[in-house]
C-alpha cells in the first residue's frame, strides 16, 4: 500500500447549479476564497499529496471551472463520482429517490482512485490547521492493522467549538476511552446553545443537556484502503435491509465505523483539537465565518488569494 496521503473532499451534496445560495461556494476570504480553499491549503501544508473531489457528473464542468482547475495547478487532483444509481449488481434505485446514498457511498466511490491512506472531510466545514498535521502523522506512522483490527483515526472537536449562534446543528457525540480511542458515536440532532451551555431539543420539546466539552465528530476521518471492502459488503447489507419506500435512507460513514467498533474489528484513535470549527449551516452564519478568516489572513496564518483567487 502506498503511503502517499490523499485528501478526499465530499462535495457531491453541492446544488445542481452554482451561484448565490450554494453555501459551499460562498466567498469567505478577503479575495473570494471559499472554505474548501482553506482546507486544501492546510492539508497540503501538512503533507497531503493528492486531492480527490467527490462530485456528481452534472457538476463536473462547473466544479472544475470554479475550484478544481485552480487547485490542479498546485497539486495532483482526481475526481470520483457519486450517483444514486451507482449500486452493486442486482440492486436498483427505488422509484422516486432523487439523491445519492450518503457519506458511506461517497467514500466507496473512491475505491479505484485512492491506493494509500486518506483523510475524509466535508466540503463546507473548516477544520483548523493543526488537526491535518496530526492525522497525516498518524496515517504515516501507524500500521494499517494491529491485532487483527483496522487502524483508523478521527479529528475530535469540543462541542463548544462547533455550535451555531443561529439555530440547531447535528453532531456525532462521542464516547472516548481514557487512552484516547473512540468507543461509540451517537448522532445527535437539534443541538442548540442554552443558558446552561448546550442541549439537544427532543421531539416533545424537552431539552437534553449536553456537556460543552463533549468530544464530537465533524466527519473528519483518517482511513486506509482497507475500508473499501468493508463498505462494499455493508452497502449491500444496507440496501437489502432498506424498505423500498424509504426514499431518504442514507448509508452513513459514522454509522459504519461505529458498527466496526461494536464488532471489535477496528480501533479509531481520537486526535483531539481545540480548534474552532467554522461552517455555514445557516445563511446568517456567513458574516460570523467571514470575520475569523479575515483575522486569520491579517495574522499571516493564510496568505490572501489562495490558489489564484483574486476576486
Amino acid at each position: 500500500m502506498s503511503k502517499k496521503i490523499s485528501l478526499v473532499v465530499m462535495a457531491a451534496g453541492i446544488g445542481s447549479r452554482f451561484g448565490k445560495g450554494i453555501k459551499q461556494l460562498t466567498a469567505m476570504g478577503p479575495k473570494g476564497e471559499i472554505i474548501m480553499d482553506y482546507s486544501i491549503y492546510d492539508a497540503l501544508k501538512a503533507g497531503v499529496e493528492q486531492i480527490v473531489f467527490i462530485i456528481r457528473h452534472d457538476l463536473e464542468a462547473d466544479f472544475k471551472a470554479i475550484i478544481g482547475d485552480r487547485i490542479a495547478k498546485y497539486c495532483k487532483v482526481a475526481y470520483a463520482f457519486q450517483e444514486k444509481d451507482d449500486l452493486p449488481e442486482g440492486f436498483r434505485v427505488p422509484e422516486g429517490r432523487t439523491k445519492p446514498w450518503g457519506t458511506g457511498q461517497a467514500v466507496l466511490s473512491c475505491k479505484n482512485i485512492v491506493d494509500g491512506p486518506f483523510i475524509v472531510i466535508n466540503a463546507d466545514d473548516y477544520y483548523g490547521t493543526g488537526v491535518f498535521e496530526n492525522l497525516v502523522a498518524f496515517l504515516k506512522s501507524t500500521p494499517a492493522m494491529s491485532d487483527g483490527k483496522l487502524n483508523f483515526c478521527m479529528g475530535g472537536y469540543k462541542l463548544r467549538n462547533t455550535l451555531s449562534d443561529n439555530g440547531g446543528v447535528s453532531r456525532g457525540v462521542c464516547t472516548v476511552s481514557k487512552d484516547g480511542y473512540l468507543q461509540s458515536i451517537e448522532e445527535t440532532h437539534h443541538i442548540e446553545k442554552t443558558a446552561g451551555g448546550a442541549g439537544s431539543v427532543q421531539d416533545d420539546g424537552t431539552v437534553r443537556p449536553l456537556d460543552l466539552d463533549s468530544p464530537v465528530s465533524m466527519n473528519m476521518w483518517g482511513l486506509t484502503p482497507d475500508i473499501f471492502p468493508v463498505l462494499e459488503a455493508k452497502f449491500k447489507e444496507f440496501l437489502r435491509a432498506t424498505p423500498a419506500d424509504n426514499l431518504k435512507a442514507e448509508f452513513l460513514l459514522p454509522t459504519i465505523l461505529g458498527d466496526l467498533l461494536a464488532e471489535n474489528k477496528a480501533c479509531i484513535k481520537v486526535l483531539h483539537t481545540d480548534a474552532e470549527w467554522f461552517g455555514v449551516t445557516y445563511a446568517a452564519d456567513t458574516p460570523t465565518v467571514q470575520e475569523p478568516f479575515k483575522k486569520l489572513c491579517a495574522e499571516g496564518v493564510y496568505p490572501e488569494g489562495l490558489f489564484g483567487r483574486a476576486d
